[in-house]
């Protein structure tokens, strides 16, 4: 990943919103802001939405969404890119297709939301293509789940073997670095594991017992594009990151009837107690 001579944290946020306030370009501005980036946001859908499901999603214009992306770029810029939840191919293909003319070297990273928690699919199989296709090839950090990484790449992962045949698949379609993560993997450990083209990471932290897990993967993509953006390495911003989530997993208040939200604001608490 090339760095930029002078980081200065900007980090553009192309992503839904949670009206909630536990997912998508919610989750993404307070972990940014909190870890000292500045978000800069590119709404692409609004949802109705809370702790116990989705419940109603209204996509924003195509037009609209090249526009908040060109606003962004053009007048203040990026350090880093974030992408989370892109749900159509003509969506795909409208922010692939801008940032390659605005924003080519500007370091991406790639949060492929494509299965919830639930196992659901979130995406067809034609945004599936389109990701596969325009958003893979050059990403700075792709950060996709077990079942993402099955849907990417065709291989199962369902253990540290698992995810590091899958993340080297990754490389080899194009990504600069993969993050496959394990929380849906069964254990009392949570093993994530990064490969980049110049080395690979295994990550290891005790799994907590919460319902409190909603957004999870929003915020440690945006934990990390928000500290690669002040110029820390590869390692060490998903390290920072991975501590980071787990620290707000572990303060969260259990908000919502379902599975509540993090508690981003976590360091915030501790300067003040």
């Amino acid at each position: 990943m090339s760095e930029a001579p002078n980081p200065q944290g900007r980090v553009l946020i192309i992503a839904g919103s949670d009206s909630g306030g536990g997912a998508g370009i919610q989750a993404d501005i307070k972990a940014v802001t909190v870890l000292g980036g500045y978000a800069m946001t590119a709404i692409t859908a609004i949802t109705a939405q809370d702790t116990t499901g989705v419940h109603g999603v209204w996509p924003v214009d195509l037009d609209a969404v090249q526009k908040q992306i060109t606003a962004c770029l053009t007048d203040i810029g990026a350090d880093t890119i974030k992408t989370g939840m892109l749900g159509t191919a003509p969506l795909v293909e409208t922010v692939a297709e801008t940032l390659d003319g605005l924003a080519r070297d500007t370091a991406r990273i790639v949060d492929p939301v494509m299965v919830a928690t639930s196992g659901d699919a979130l995406v067809d199989e034609k945004a599936v293509s389109a990701i596969a296709s325009l958003m893979i090839p050059g990403a700075a950090l792709l950060t996709p789940n077990a079942p993402e990484a099955e849907v990417l790449t065709g291989k199962a992962v369902d253990g540290i073997n698992g995810q590091r045949r899958a993340a080297e698949a990754l490389l080899e379609r194009g990504a600069k670095g993969a993050l496959v993560k394990g929380g849906h993997i069964p254990g009392k450990t949570v093993i994530d594991v990064l490969q980049t083209e110049t080395g690979e990471w295994i990550f290891e932290s005790p799994r907590i017992d919460t319902t409190s897990t909603h957004g999870t993967g929003c915020t440690l993509a945006s934990a990390c594009a928000a500290l690669l953006a002040q110029g820390q390495s590869m390692p060490d911003a998903v390290e920072g990151a991975r501590d980071y989530l787990h620290e707000a997993i572990e303060h969260a208040s259990g908000l919502g009837k379902g599975h509540g939200p993090v508690a981003h604001n976590w360091k915030l608490l501790d300067q003040e107690s």
